[in-house]
């Protein structure tokens, strides 16, 4: 149990000089090792997480005292902002990761809002250590250092720290009902806690708890920790995780994209009397959604030319303007470069109640990155499992997710393409690039078909979209996203 019991005598006031004067090279130390970090483009995180008063914010003030600001954040986590509460666990340290080469230093983290949530519902444990250890997983594929620090002291501790806090003006404000109610329930909390450290402590990102009854002793504890695993990252680079468990998807039979029948049509009258009927239906439906406050996520793919932007024009204006946003993505920027593939595309998920359109999506990856040569083979892989995670999180939260593959045929692109340049208002959408990639449909198309195969899950398919006639594939589209959502929220 984590019920600190001293094994230790009391440190002398040599020993205690002797441990100060450490801590001050350390600290230099630290300081020094800033530039080969950057310059090694090590991203690190510093978790740290313990009981009320076990002294989080004085251990990191001495991890940081002699860094250069520039190149590290600190992040508190108290309870969830109101905008935070809205969005998935996790969205809020996406969010906040550090770029390559910078450090963030975490007062509290993602396990201090499981471990609040585990008070409410015992029940929900095992999806949120899957989540974590997936999060984790995925940032030590992409290098980074993960530390994670437990702060351990003993109830008695505790109470005699939040007395001395509370009896001080200018501190007692830092004491709360909830402080005094984990102290009379430490011993349940203190089972919880040690489960979930258990259940997340793998050899990459593991758990160091420190006793921290004498402070001195812990931070020294703690300096060393910090120093020692970032010098071994910058020698070897930072732990990488084993490959996982191959897990069985939940996944659709999708057709190859050769096989899709692209004969269906719809006359002008036809599709004007459903365009209006289905844009009626869906803003009752939006309504519903934002009193519900179920998220919504769409994402659209498909050849150039397939009909994206006018399928999406139609899906909006069906749409209360305040309560969805299209996203369009392009090539990352150096910014974006500088962390997680997925990391964009968690900064952008919408509002519980809202809609987030994008245009393309995450799939780059294993599409134009495989193509184009942009990954590498062995990162472009393991994407798949990465975005049916991604995807996962999202279902779990509670989003309704829905992929569009908008298909046309190489003639249909190839009379598109003319009519762009021929016409001077429709020029802009016309590219070189568009040309090029023409070019490559059969790598393009053997690409989709494995993609397709690989991450068409039934929380989040992939729906096929007959392109050749574009009133039927807007027709398809606002259908299905009707249905979808009739079905979340009548069911």
């Amino acid at each position: 149990m984590l019920e600190w019991k001293s094994q230790e005598k009391a440190i002398t006031q040599e020993e205690e000089g002797a441990c100060k004067r450490e801590i001050k090279a350390i600290q230099k130390e630290l300081a020094a090792l800033q530039q080969p970090i950057k310059q090694a483009r090590l991203p690190v995180l510093l978790i740290f997480e313990g009981w009320s008063a076990s002294g989080k914010g004085s251990i990191i003030s001495k991890v940081i005292s002699e860094l250069d600001p520039r190149g590290y954040q600190v992040w508190s986590y108290a309870d969830p902002t109101d905008e935070e509460g809205r969005r998935p666990l996790l969205w809020s340290f996406w969010r906040d990761l550090p770029p390559r080469g910078e450090m963030a230093v975490l007062d509290r983290s993602w396990y201090s809002r499981a471990l609040t949530r585990l008070e409410e519902d015992r029940a929900a444990a095992s999806g949120l250590v899957e989540s974590i250890n997936t999060f984790e997983r995925q940032l030590g594929d992409d290098g980074y250092l993960i530390l994670k620090f437990f702060l351990n002291i003993s109830r008695r501790e505790q109470k005699r720290r939040l007395e001395k806090l509370a009896d001080h003006g200018a501190t007692a404000w830092r004491v709360t009902d909830r402080d005094w109610r984990r102290n009379r329930e430490y011993a349940a909390r203190a089972e919880v806690t040690e489960l979930l450290l258990q259940a997340t402590n793998p050899v990459y990102a593991p758990w160091h708890v420190v006793q921290n009854e004498d402070k001195t002793r812990g931070t020294l504890e703690v300096l060393r920790r910090v120093r020692d695993a970032l010098r071994a990252a910058l020698e070897d680079g930072a732990p990488r995780p084993l490959p996982p468990e191959q897990v069985p998807w939940p996944l659709r039979a999708m057709p190859r994209l050769k096989d899709v029948d692209l004969s269906p049509s719809t006359t002008e009258e036809a599709y004007r009397a459903e365009l209006k009927r289905e844009r009626k239906k869906l803003q009752k439906l939006h309504s519903r959604l934002y009193r519900e406050k179920v998220p919504v996520v769409l994402g659209f793919e498909g050849w150039d030319a397939s009909g994206k932007g006018g399928a999406i024009r139609r899906l909006s204006w069906a749409l209360d303007p305040r309560g969805f946003d299209v996203v369009p993505i392009a090539a990352p920027t150096p910014e974006e470069l500088s962390r997680p593939y997925l990391w964009r595309f968690w900064r952008q998920l919408p509002k519980d109640g809202h809609v987030v359109l994008f245009d393309r999506t995450w799939y780059g990856r294993v599409m134009v990155e495989r193509v184009e040569g942009l990954t590498p083979e062995a990162r472009w892989s393991m994407a798949y499992d990465e975005i049916n995670e991604f995807e996962r999180e999202l279902s779990r939260w509670g989003a309704v997710v829905l992929k569009f593959w908008l298909q046309i045929d190489q003639d249909t692109q190839l009379r598109r393409f003319e009519d762009r340049q021929s016409t001077p208002e429709k020029q802009y959408k016309i590219t070189e690039e568009d040309w090029r990639n023409r070019k490559k449909w059969p790598q393009y198309e053997l690409a989709v078909d494995e993609m397709l195969q690989k991450t068409s899950t039934e929380y989040a398919p992939w729906i096929l979209v007959e392109g050749n006639d574009k009133k039927y594939a807007r027709l398809k589209v606002l259908r299905t996203v009707r249905k979808a959502l009739e079905r979340r929220l009548d069911g």
